[in-house]
């Protein structure tokens, strides 16, 4: 038997919304081990003032616990 844990994670970019899931997919398995999947919870769009544009990605990261 195993047992899994979910946590979520908030990842941003420059780029695209794919590139913001990428990234933190990457990140996500540096720390953690035993990394399975993940869920898109939430994508958004933030502009600045200056008309920059920055896309967010809440995913949520399932990985299985050791022992």
């Amino acid at each position: 038997m195993s047992v899994a844990k979910v946590t979520e994670l908030s990842c941003t970019s420059n780029d695209s919304f794919e590139d913001a899931i990428r990234q933190g997919m990457a990140r996500a398995n540096k720390t953690l081990r035993g990394v399975r999947g993940a869920w898109v919870k939430e994508l958004r769009v933030n502009t600045g003032s200056d008309g920059a544009v920055e896309f967010q990605a809440n995913i949520l990261v399932t990985f299985i616990l050791e022992g």
